[in-house]
């Protein structure tokens, strides 16, 4: 319970508000992601090899984690974070246009710059809190960290995305309206990008 003392601190504070708001973010990808890969027609590449392409989220993930230290050193920790946040606008924004004829090409982009959305805020984030923590209370706060993005940003995402899709985006008991709805995370992940590029120091 000391880690909360932390909010005490103004930065910091912010830092976890921000985490929160990226947690929703990313509790997004997780779970609509995959349900809208398969919601292309039958017989179409990307419904065909969903599978194969969401996988390469995770081959991203692995390979961006690997840059962080070269992305650390040339432009600070507050921009790698800064750069997470406009990935997530990258993801959801190409998925937007999914269904274009470039469509494989987007999504095929979206899962790459996955991996930076997800790592280069976690990742650094978590250096943040290590940096700028007293030991006594270093592991407690990385526990508030995860406890803001994985479970309370997380468990908002997953309530107001629910109720917002069913409210506007569902057509059919089958069909949603999955271009208007990734343009709305993607502005929403805009707005979280800019009040960080303002706010926080």
């Amino acid at each position: 319970l000391d880690a909360f003392k932390l909010f005490a601190d103004y930065r910091m504070a912010l830092f976890f508000i921000f985490s929160i708001l990226l947690g929703a973010a990313l509790q997004l990808s997780n779970m609509y992601g995959d349900a809208y890969l398969s919601s292309f027609p039958k017989g179409t590449l990307v419904e065909k090899y969903s599978t194969i392409i969401y996988s390469i989220s995770q081959v991203s993930e692995t390979i961006f984690i690997l840059t962080i230290p070269f992305f650390l050193k040339r432009f600070g920790i507050k921009n790698v974070m800064l750069f997470a946040l406009i990935a997530w606008v990258l993801r959801y924004g190409f998925f937007a246009y999914g269904s274009t004829d470039f469509g494989v090409f987007l999504i095929v982009m979206s899962c790459i710059v996955y991996g930076m959305a997800f790592d280069f805020f976690l990742i650094s984030g978590s250096m943040f809190v290590e940096a700028n923590t007293d030991s006594n209370v270093r592991s407690s706060a990385q526990g508030l960290f995860i406890m803001m993005t994985n479970g309370i940003g997380a468990y908002i995402g997953t309530i107001a995305s629910s109720q917002i899709i069913d409210s506007y985006f569902k057509i059919s008991a089958t069909e949603t309206d999955w271009h208007g709805a990734w343009l709305l995370f993607a502005a929403y992940s805009l707005v979280v990008a800019i009040l960080f590029l303002l706010l926080f120091k």
